[in-house]
Order: structure tokens, then sequence, then C-alpha cells
């Protein structure tokens, strides 16, 4: 029987991003159905631009001065993972950066740091033109 995991300092950086990977695009999805009620295609395509390695990598980087020392080795621990995917569009540092971003959202949300979530989004959120 497989052993009950408590804290995300128990899992793989790679399966902290699986988990981030939907809690960030749930958040992304979020933001924008509460903006405005649009047709499907057109919220996916915003959604698109937000959720794709290139824009993590960016929000990452603007995000990193704001984290706090664990938060900061969780996001250095997934962007160093080697993942066995290669990304389809951006760079592999861009895929690296996003990997650990989604890590970091992983690594809160196991932990139950919705609020620190929900403040790291917001930095994201209002530091970008979002639609």
């Amino acid at each position: 029987m497989e052993q009950t995991r408590t804290t995300a300092d128990d899992y793989s950086p790679l399966t902290l991003a699986f988990i981030g990977d939907g809690v960030y695009d749930l958040l992304v999805r979020d933001y924008l159905v509460r903006q405005a009620n649009r047709p499907v295609g057109e919220l996916n395509k915003r959604k698109v631009a937000l959720v794709n390695c290139e824009s993590q990598a960016a929000f990452a980087k603007s995000l990193i001065p704001k984290l706090r020392e664990r938060e900061q080795a969780v996001y250095k621990r997934g962007r160093n993972a080697a993942p066995k995917c290669t990304p389809k569009h951006g760079t592999v540092a861009d895929y690296h950066s996003a990997t650990g971003l989604e890590a970091l959202f992983g690594y809160l949300h196991i932990n139950g740091e919705q609020d620190r979530i929900k403040e790291l989004f917001n930095e994201i959120i209002t530091q970008q033109d979002c639609p």
C-alpha cells in the first residue's frame, strides 16, 4: 500500500508542476470568465495567450523578486527538473521557467496556501496587459 503524503516537500518537482499546471489553468479560466461573458472560442484564445510556456516564463521572471526564500527554492527545483517533453512552441529555457512556475503553484496548492496563490496570481494579472 502506498504511503499517504502530507506535504508538498514529499513530491518531485515534476509532480508539483503537474498539479500546478491545473491550478494555474483554472485560475486563468476563472479570471477570464469573470471579466466578461464571451463566446467559448474567444475565452480559449485569451486563455492560450496566458497559459503557454513563453507567457509563463515572463510571469515567473516578474514574480521571482517577490517570492519568499522557500518559494524561490521550489521554483528553482521545478525549473531545473528534466521534463521528458520538449516544447512545441517557445524555447527550452521558457519551458523550464514555466515548469518552475507550475511547480510553485503546485507546491502552494498542496500545502493549502490558497491566499498566497491568489496573491501571486494577482501579481501576474496586474503586471500584464491581460485581456
